[in-house]
């Protein structure tokens, strides 16, 4: 089995409507669910998810500089365009054969720190959150909003919300507090990336062998009062946040099984260990195991593997119900990786992008996505893994691991320790993510806050580190290199919403083969070629229905909070390519005086 079973019995006489939502709104792209609903039984009978952006980084790469490939591969998205040009230069540096100083590797563990909290707040709180705020939950479940409005919050003396409803109120869009500071921290973590990365969300000073950004005292002391001036208000996010997702577990007695899939859970890592990683592929696991965010596999809550090399061995991208050709019969552009491992046909290595535009066919072909997978050794299936939106697929690898210990984050094999430090109105709090007993909706959505602070708390590290550093004069934030005339490389990273990864293949010192696989390609994946639903139909298909609306004013709003649980992102998800156009006009824009 490679997707989840499906659920319940007893059953009376169906009453399916059809009900789609094209495009799902608060999200980037082009991403449409459809879906068929038994309102009879309160239930998704059935789902696809189709893409209809089209795409073609894969195709333009090939003959670039292997230089340019950060600064190209950022521009792959508006949202998580550091996430990419950082993956691209560990790939790189592994083509190269080179190792970035450790202030550089610390700087830009700052930089991705800042991101995750910019990026996991504004998401969270003013676009998940529209989904249980007041305004929503009064249109949705008025019965589940009477109930708030007469239910304490447990944790009133850690945010001042006297009850349920008083939080529900605080996010509804453009008047809640809550929300309209959310907008404000959003801002103070985007200065924050800006001091170390140089500009957001194209960063202008990360390049492969190190960093451009100038390493002064003062740049970690305005990181650090920045980021101290919002940690209290990161420790009454999570607060918050448990309060309600706790709230609707109690009034809404099954909604645990909104949004569960079969617990298919891929991390490939975060924040480099400078002590431990020379981004040569031989020690790979070596280095990778040492990140501090474990990569992992999970499947059914147990870590089948935190090796990078076999991650690497195991992926697989089939082409399912996409709009592409099969490639399986071109020659292989690597056959082995440098320790002699075949490498599959199939492999990003290989890959060979191919669009054939057509009509959508949901009992055939019907999304620009093609449907990556992971092949298990163990039982041979192809696993359709997904992110948990990234924070609970990172935070379950990392607590399962056991392996990171800081003085601000330690992993127990159960749970994660996040401890922050005193801020303005908050003593010094230490936080516990512990791994829940499902892959839901409600789940993917609460990891999130925890994750920011987990980011918060290893940026305080990473700043101890610098500062150091500093202060013993070690100010080395670049390594020079050479173009080598052929050489294969391999990035792995965690794109805010989940796994990134970037295969690179030089040929006579340009790009033979370049391909980016962000997280979205993961989640919004089509059925493959065995049939195996891609996770958000997986999600969708079979989860009950707890809105009170019929099908004449029906919202959809279960179906709503899955989808967006997982962080839709899809200009990551597929790939845009022009064809032999031609060229309509060609301007030149002269700067400083020059003409």
């Amino acid at each position: 089995m490679t997707a989840t079973e499906a659920r319940g019995a007893g059953r009376v006489p169906a009453q399916i409507v059809d009900m789609s939502w094209d495009p799902i709104t608060r999200i980037i792209g082009n991403l449409g669910i459809y879906t068929k609903i038994d309102f009879a039984n309160r239930e998704v009978v059935e789902c696809h998810s189709t893409s209809s952006l089209f795409r073609g980084y894969s195709v333009f790469m090939k003959g670039k500089d292997p230089r340019d490939a950060g600064f190209i591969t950022s521009r792959i998205c508006g949202i998580c365009g550091d996430n990419h040009t950082t993956c691209s230069n560990y790939a790189q540096q592994m083509a190269y054969g080179i190792k970035p100083p450790p202030l550089a590797e610390h700087i830009t563990n700052l930089g991705e720190a800042a991101e995750y909290m910019f990026d996991h707040t504004i998401f969270q709180d003013n676009l998940v959150f529209v989904d249980f705020c007041e305004a929503m939950v009064k249109a949705t479940n008025p019965s589940v909003l009477a109930r708030a409005e007469n239910t304490p919050a447990p944790r009133a003396h850690l945010h001042g919300k006297r009850t349920i409803a008083d939080i529900m109120r605080a996010f509804n869009p453009f008047e809640g507090d809550i929300y309209k500071q959310a907008l404000k921290i959003s801002r103070t973590t985007r200065e924050m990336f800006c001091l170390m990365e140089g500009r957001h969300v194209h960063p202008s000073t990360l390049y492969p062998g190190g960093v451009g950004t100038m390493p002064q005292p003062t740049t970690f002391t305005d990181y650090l009062s920045r980021l101290i001036n919002i940690i209290d208000f990161i420790k009454q996010a999570v607060a918050l946040n448990d309060d309600v997702f706790d709230f609707f577990y109690q009034a809404l007695p099954g909604y645990e099984e909104v949004g569960r899939r079969r617990t298919l859970l891929a991390c490939w890592g975060a924040f480099q260990n400078p002590d431990a990683c020379d981004y040569r592929y031989q020690t790979m696991n070596d280095w990778g195991q040492k990140m501090y965010v474990t990569p992992g596999i999970i499947v059914d809550g147990e870590l089948v593997t935190n090796n990078l090399i076999d991650i690497n061995l195991g992926l697989r991208i089939l082409l399912g119900s996409s709009y592409y050709d099969d490639w399986a019969g071109q020659e292989p552009l690597v056959t082995h990786d440098p320790l002699g491992n075949p490498i599959d046909i199939r492999h990003p290595w290989n890959q060979t992008t191919v669009p054939v535009p057509q009509k959508r066919d949901f009992t055939g072909n019907y999304s620009w996505v093609m449907s990556p997978r992971w092949l298990n050794p163990q039982t041979g299936d192809h696993l359709a893994l997904d992110t948990g939106g990234g924070p609970l697929a990172r935070l379950w690898s990392t607590a399962l691991n056991g392996l990171v210990d800081t003085p601000y984050v330690k992993a127990t094999g159960h749970s994660v320790h996040i401890t922050l430090p005193k801020g303005e109105k908050l003593p010094e709090t230490t936080l516990e993510w512990t791994i829940p007993p499902w892959s839901n909706t409600i789940e993917r959505d609460r990891a999130r806050p925890y994750f920011i602070a987990y980011a918060a708390a290893m940026a305080l590290h990473f700043l101890e580190q610098a500062t150091t550093l500093v202060h013993a004069g070690d100010t080395h934030t670049f390594t020079d290199f050479t173009v080598p005339d052929e050489a294969i490389g391999c990035g792995f990273h965690e794109a805010v919403r989940g796994v990134l990864s970037h295969h690179l293949v030089i040929k006579d010192k340009k790009i033979a083969n370049y391909h980016p696989y962000p997280p979205t390609p993961w989640n919004a994946s089509p059925r493959d070629t065995y049939g195996t639903p891609g996770p958000y139909e997986d999600a969708v298909q079979g989860q009950p229905i707890f809105e009170e609306n019929g099908p004449d004013d029906f919202k959809g709003v279960d179906i709503m909070r899955t989808v967006r649980s997982f962080d839709p992102c899809l200009p990551c998800g597929v790939h845009m390519y022009l064809g032999n156009g031609h060229t309509l006009t060609t301007t030149h824009t002269p700067t400083y005086g020059a003409s």
